[in-house]
């Protein structure tokens, strides 16, 4: 009789994924998509017998090793998801060797799980049902589980079971590097019923400790194998259940071999001979938790609910508080896509989701900036300046892990200079660490690392820039920003703002702890800033310009307005420009058009400090001007055009970001998720749509919610006191559900005190451009 998994976890659609047969071009996709995590641990989706092509891959966030590669690459481990089940006439049970009648996937993100259902029919025509479940524990970080239920339908038969840990994994690297492995293995055996495999990372030399084991059940009888290779005979519709434990530990290669091994063996052995539903519940208690906090109620449109939670359930579990031994790299956990570097998508895009909803992980997003402020500093030192200067892509170390060649939008090698030049990302850090303390109020941060790392990203600018006597201006030349079509620029308008806000912020924050004197002297002896330094801060701040036309729009970099101006006729099937075919990527820094937003990024995150005009003008000139050939772009203009009431293009490039990895839409959703375009979307969400906004230290609440959208609910931390908010068509409801007895939010343009436990309703103001996106 078959045990029927399968339907136990599909039934609430709102929170599935679903793949409903198999296509083997989308199995790198899917791979992605299904991936497995709790912040530690992560385990691509591939399925368990591995097919051919297949890409599985095991994480451990913040394990990277060089060998045999340029640049630090992300550790593929080996794989304890595999398993394999031959019949005695040798035909393999996966999708390439035998017929599939049927097929379904589906990963719950409410639980955390995947769970598959296929029928096989093998060459003599005899079919079998294969049914899968597994699990990475949100509840005990270490542990993996998986189950496998098999029932030969039409005849008895035989049965080879292999599985075990698969060491036959590689790191796809770059394109001039091919696959490689970062690990050699020290040690494999038996013990207790149960695999191990001790490995090592090359470089770095890392321990990884792993254990396996599986027992089945015929008959209600628990049987644990003696090793990983199994025989057995099975009468018709008679099914076997396979479970399999597995954890992975990894420590630093100063610990004892034996210990870690025994300290392994007994978080595995505890799994081990737990229940399974025991193991199962305590993970989805864990994750019932987790999505408390973190979820977002869209009602009036169920397919945007489901895919919302596809990209809040990936920022789940792709970031943990580990005191800053890891971040979150561009492409999650979920793939080695950019090899698992950390580009400023963490600081920016990301760390705003953790920082409303899970405090404790942002403020570790952050110490792993401050763990390598020694390396950073050094990277400025030998370039000649002062201070810290954050690498562009950053790995373990801290060090420049930037490769020097890459493709462009054309598939054309091009040689990559974002390192040298894409220096934003400094003072990118520097706005995270202060955004931070202005939502938490944790001064024990700012005194042991935020200070630290803002005065030093301020000196680093201190010394960046060059005086221009004929100008009597400061300037930021040879840079890069976020527009990367455009190469080797001069005062590019992001870089020379974000640069001026960080002086003026060090300044601003150098004179106010003087009034604490312990911290004053702390810090003083350590960094030896005087108030000269600090006086020249703000001097150069003041000093450091912009070009404005005379419609208010700033020049995005020295020359800009005098580049060809390119008329964008068509769009994708998105609603996105394309660049026109007669276009070669070779000649697009000779126009206007911009990769991403670079000035519209400016307006959004200086928010508070342009005028309504001077947004206005800029956003009308830019937005047309942007192509959108980055996974961070849409987002960004979404939010941007929600201020600005262009609903309509608000709510299409909001469906872009929503839908970047479910539909693939950037053609590489195989090599991870795209952690920006995650971020991003809960920003649009909440700093767009909601109108949830930090301006000038105060939070403030401008719903411009689409007019079909029934309601929009969410909770977030502010400065320690959790805060529901619910909209609706014709009210906001705002709660203070715990924390201080009353906390002060602006509510439109009226500040309001809220008392904690009471419901406050207030008249939604509904604009009148609300109703332009309920068609689309």
């Amino acid at each position: 009789m078959i045990e029927d998994i399968y339907p136990q976890q599909a039934k609430d659609e709102l929170w599935l994924i679903k793949e409903t047969k198999w296509v083997k071009k989308l199995q790198g996709i899917r791979e992605s998509q299904f991936c497995l995590g709790n912040g530690y641990l992560s385990i691509r989706g591939s399925l368990e017998d591995h097919p051919y092509d297949a890409k599985p891959g095991a994480y451990i966030a913040g394990l990277y090793d060089r060998i045999g590669s340029q640049v630090d690459e992300l550790v593929n481990l080996p794989n304890p998801v595999n398993f394999t089940i031959t019949t005695i006439e040798g035909q393999k049970f996966d999708m390439c060797t035998m017929d599939v009648l049927s097929h379904e996937r589906v990963l719950n993100m409410k639980k955390g799980l995947l769970v598959r259902r296929t029928q096989y029919r093998d060459v003599q025509k005899r079919k079998y049902n294969y049914q899968s479940m597994r699990f990475v524990s949100m509840h005990n970080k270490n542990i993996g589980v998986m189950q496998i239920v098999f029932t030969p339908l039409d005849k008895d038969c035989v049965i080879d079971v292999v599985t075990g840990i698969n060491t036959a994994v590689t790191t796809t690297g770059g394109f001039s590097e091919g696959r490689k492995k970062h690990f050699r293995v020290k040690e494999l055996g038996q013990h207790q019923k149960a695999g191990y495999l001790v490995s090592e990372t090359l470089e770095q030399k890392y321990t990884v400790v792993e254990w396996s084991g599986f027992y089945y059940q015929l008959k209600n009888k628990r049987i644990f194998a003696k090793n990983n290779i199994l025989r057995l005979k099975l009468k018709r519709n008679q099914t076997i259940i396979f479970t399999k434990i597995f954890c992975i530990k990894h420590f630093r290669h100063k610990e004892q071999h034996q210990a870690v091994k025994d300290r392994t063996f007994k978080i595995f052995k505890k799994a081990f001979y737990s229940d399974f539903a025991t193991l199962l519940t305590r993970h989805v208690k864990a994750w019932e938790k987790l999505w408390k906090r973190a979820d977002i109620i869209v009602e009036g449109t169920n397919e945007l609910q489901k895919n919302l939670r596809f990209n809040i359930y990936h920022m789940l579990i792709c970031a943990q508080d580990d005191k800053g031994f890891s971040s979150v790299g561009a492409r999650t956990l979920s793939g080695d896509g950019y090899r698992g570097h950390i580009f400023w998508d963490a600081d920016i895009f990301l760390l705003p989701f953790y920082l409303f909803n899970f405090s404790q992980i942002a403020k570790s997003m952050l110490l792993y900036r401050y763990n390598r402020l020694d390396q950073s500093r050094e990277l400025a030192r030998k370039e000649g300046f002062k201070g810290a200067k954050f690498a562009w892509e950053s790995a373990s170390t801290g060090q420049e892990e930037t490769p020097e060649w890459a493709r462009d939008i054309d598939g054309i090698i091009s040689k990559v200079y974002t390192h040298k030049m894409e220096h934003h990302i400094t003072a990118d850090i520097a706005y995270a660490v202060y955004k931070y303390y202005e939502a938490t109020d944790d001064a024990a941060f700012m005194e042991n690392y935020g200070y630290e790392l803002i005065f030093e990203t301020a000196r680093f600018w201190a010394s960046r820039v060059t005086y221009n006597k004929r100008k009597k201006k400061y300037e930021i030349l040879h840079v890069i920003g976020p527009d990367e079509f455009h190469v080797d620029v001069n005062n590019n308008a992001f870089t020379n703002v974000m640069a001026k806000w960080n002086l003026l912020i060090a300044h601003k924050l150098f004179n106010g702890i003087k009034k604490k004197r312990t911290i004053f002297r702390k810090i003083k002896k350590k960094l030896d800033i005087t108030d000269r330094e600090a006086g020249l801060w703000k001097k150069i701040a003041t000093g450091i310009g912009i070009t404005l036309n005379k419609n208010k729009i700033m020049e995005q970099f020295d020359g800009y307005f005098k580049l060809k101006r390119v008329s964008l006729t068509k769009t994708d099937e998105n609603g996105i420009p394309m660049i026109p075919g007669t276009l070669k990527a070779k000649n697009i820094a000779k126009t206007q058009l911009s990769k991403q937003p670079d000035v519209l990024m400016l307006l959004y995150l200086l928010g508070d400090v342009f005028s309504s005009k001077t947004k206005n003008a800029n956003y009308n000139f830019y937005i047309n001007r942007t192509v959108h050939k980055s996974s961070l772009s849409s987002s960004v203009c979404a939010i941007l055009a929600c201020e600005m009431h262009d609903l309509s293009r608000a709510y299409n490039l909001f469906n872009v970001a929503l839908n970047a990895d479910i539909s693939n839409c950037y053609g590489n959703t195989d090599e991870g998720i795209h952690a920006a375009s995650l971020g991003g979307v809960w920003q649009a969400i909440v700093s767009g749509f909601a109108g949830v906004r930090v301006k000038k230290g105060k939070i403030w609440i401008r719903p411009i919610m689409p007019h079909y959208w029934q309601r929009l609910a969410f909770s977030f931390l502010w400065k320690k006191n959790l805060i529901k908010l619910d909209v609706l068509n014709d009210a906001i409801k705002v709660k203070v559900i715990s924390g201080n007895k009353s906390v002060k939010v602006g509510i439109y343009d009226k500040p309001v005190s809220l008392e904690r436990g009471r419901m406050y309703i207030f008249k939604r103001k509904i604009s009148k451009y609300a109703k332009e996106a309920c068609y689309y």
